[in-house]
């Protein structure tokens, strides 16, 4: 005969496992091995490091750091944790687009998402801006907004970096330096995003956005945005 305290124990051991498995599936989702084409992507900085206003690990870190807490990493983190819990944002995350590439890269990045998603899940996934697919997906799963936020933003900066590898050039492990020095800043951020209203929505990246705007006429290019 099962005991409450036995029951009680299972129940802990069963919730445990579940959000290891929401947690491995999350990190699956947002690996840049998830072929949603988020490689092809710069959000401006190929333009920036032929502009010679990224060139080395410092500068990098500068510009991502920049992105993340006053971006696109931060707007989307924000989209992101409201929209595990509400529809009808899509609008929204459009309307505060800088750039015909962003706008692009975001539909194309949620489509493809969407479309792995349902495959492997079997939920329909309507097509919605990538942070909104990403919060979509990971409704059903047990973990909280702050860590879907800070894994989110932990692969946008993964993208940067990868893309400042391939083109400044940077080392591999140069990259991955700066990729590790960002880790408290994406936790704290992320903690704060998760509080934040709709209204908190904004933007502070001119130099960013200028770069998104002008990548758009840039001659020779390897990235699409």
């Amino acid at each position: 005969m099962t005991t409450a305290t036995e029951t009680c124990i299972s129940t802990r051991q069963n919730a445990k496992m579940t959000r290891a498995i929401d947690l491995l599936t999350l990190v699956q989702w947002l690996s840049p091995a998830f072929p949603v084409g988020a490689y092809a992507y710069s959000q401006g900085l190929e333009h920036a490091i032929s502009d010679g206003r990224v060139t080395d690990p410092a500068s990098l870190s500068e510009w991502i750091r920049g992105v993340l807490s006053h971006g696109a990493g931060r707007m989307d983190a924000i989209l992101l944790v409201h929209g595990r819990r509400e529809d009808g944002l899509a609008d929204l995350a459009y309307a505060y687009t800088t750039s015909a590439e962003r706008c692009a890269e975001m539909r194309d990045q949620g489509a493809a998402f969407g479309q792995l998603v349902q495959g492997l899940t079997g939920q329909i996934q309507p097509p919605l801006p990538y942070a909104l697919a990403v919060a979509q997906a990971s409704r059903s799963l047990s973990l909280e907004d702050a860590e879907v936020a800070a894994l989110f933003l932990q692969a946008l900066a993964a993208q940067l970096v990868s893309a400042a590898v391939r083109f400044v050039p940077l080392g591999a492990a140069e990259g991955q330096k700066v990729l590790s020095g960002l880790s408290p800043l994406i936790t704290d951020l992320a903690a704060r995003c998760a509080q934040e209203p709709l209204s908190a929505l904004a933007s502070a990246t001119l130099g960013a956005d200028h770069a998104a705007m002008r990548h758009e006429t840039l001659d020779v290019r390897i990235f699409r945005s």
